[in-house]
């Protein structure tokens, strides 16, 4: 074999070896409460890494995750770091978002920090409500977004990535990026519809976040607990009570998750080791 020859081989070789490792996926797990130090180990068994809430989530009046990192961490997890974001009730005006968006995003890059988290981690702001994004969200999404990056971590959002049922067929993460400017914002894209979705299905590898329907987020939320019936009627593989429960545990606990698939084993890139 000539030099040519070898030179040809071994750039197909690498080509193939970057398409594999950009193929490979991570299976993670999100919940609004911490399962307790006690099931990390069980859950590690199964999962790359975890949801970890820096304030309440949604609905709840007090945020269980705080103070556990450490434990974690040393349990092998990998980390999406989340923040609830604001209701668009709670938004009232354009400026009154922008004010809004700031202030929590300091509070967001405060609470990081008191965690442990390192600078340059990725924050998810959490954007429960879908659609086309009004004018106050997304005043409240961009100030939050530069307002994070001026404090030293990395925006992320969470958010829709199904089509909208209100006559405008829009889906919120294409909507968020396409307004988004120069913004850098790693999407997490949520769509539990079967298909695409594979429902409550730990089976690895797990898909790319890719066929989420949102070609370029990182990670993709593909099962929720409780089942949704009006978007995901037609998954066939969750419990009987309607939740998706891990591995290795018993519906009695009621350890519930939410699914999700990622790019990367550390999709916040949170940890410290």
């Amino acid at each position: 074999m000539n030099g040519r020859s070898l030179l040809a081989t071994a750039t197909v070789i690498s080509l193939i070896l970057a398409a594999a490792s950009a193929q490979q996926t991570y299976l993670g797990f999100d919940r609004n409460e911490y399962p307790g130090d006690a099931t990390l180990k069980t859950l590690r068994q199964t999962f790359s890494y975890t949801g970890y809430w820096l304030n309440n989530p949604p609905g709840a009046t007090s945020n269980s995750w705080a103070g556990h990192r450490a434990a974690v961490e040393s349990a092998g997890f990998g980390f999406l770091v989340l923040f609830n974001g604001r209701l668009f009730a709670e938004l009232k005006t354009v400026v009154n978002a922008h004010h809004l968006g700031k202030a929590d995003a300091l509070i967001a890059a405060s609470s990081a920090r008191r965690e442990g988290f390192p600078r340059g981690t990725i924050i998810f702001l959490d954007q429960e409500q879908g659609g086309r994004m009004l004018p106050e969200q997304k005043a409240y999404i961009y100030a939050w977004v530069d307002a994070i990056g001026v404090a030293g971590f990395r925006a992320g959002i969470y958010c829709s990535g199904t089509r909208s049922t209100d006559g405008e067929n829009a889906v919120t993460a294409e909507d968020i990026r396409k307004t988004a400017g120069s913004r850098e914002i790693t999407y997490w894209a949520t769509n539990d519809a079967c298909p695409p979705s594979p429902g409550c299905s730990v089976s690895l590898p797990p898909p790319s976040p890719s066929k989420s329907g949102v070609d370029f987020a990182e990670i993709w939320q593909f099962a929720q607990s409780p089942q949704r019936k009006d978007v995901a009627g037609h998954c066939t593989n969750y419990s009987r009570d309607g939740n998706c429960y891990p591995p290795g545990t018993n519906p009695s606990q009621g350890l519930h998750v939410d699914l999700n698939t990622a790019t990367s084993a550390d999709p916040s890139q949170g940890r410290t080791q």
